[in-house]
């Protein structure tokens, strides 16, 4: 009986993928919270997670080329478009940075991050073990 990897693993590769693309988004808002203009970017993890469990991009037209242009350039292969956060509090600079809540939302993000990472190693610890007749 073979045994199929991806319905085995089930949702956490997908999720573990969407939290470490996530994570850069957020390290690079907390990177950049001094830099003049800079607006907040974050994405929608389940939206996401979505795109990611169906192989699809709502954001994303089928194209019929390889010459063809990307629907959305700046989305950088995330499974989900880039969203702006709202500013909570106007700044002069025009920066809408808050690095309390990037601070919050990046240790919420990493929290998750090894709880998914903990689901994909029990998994994979599973099927050692099914192998192994254990």
């Amino acid at each position: 009986m073979p045994i199929n990897f991806d319905s085995a693993i089930g949702i956490h590769a997908d999720a573990l993928r969407v939290r470490s693309q996530r994570a850069e988004l957020l390290a690079t808002n907390m990177a950049n919270a001094d830099t003049p203009n800079y607006k907040a970017q974050d994405i929608d993890f389940r939206e996401a997670l979505n795109n990611a469990m169906t192989g699809s991009s709502s954001s994303q037209l089928n194209t019929t080329n390889q010459k063809h242009y990307s629907t959305n350039p700046e989305s950088n292969g995330l499974m989900a478009p880039i969203q702006y956060r709202v500013a909570t509090q106007d700044s002069l600079d025009g920066n809408s940075v808050d690095e309390e809540v990037e601070q919050a939302q990046f240790m919420q993000n990493a929290v998750q991050y090894q709880a998914s990472l903990q689901f994909l190693g029990g998994k994979f610890n599973s099927l050692t073990r099914a192998l192994k007749g254990e």
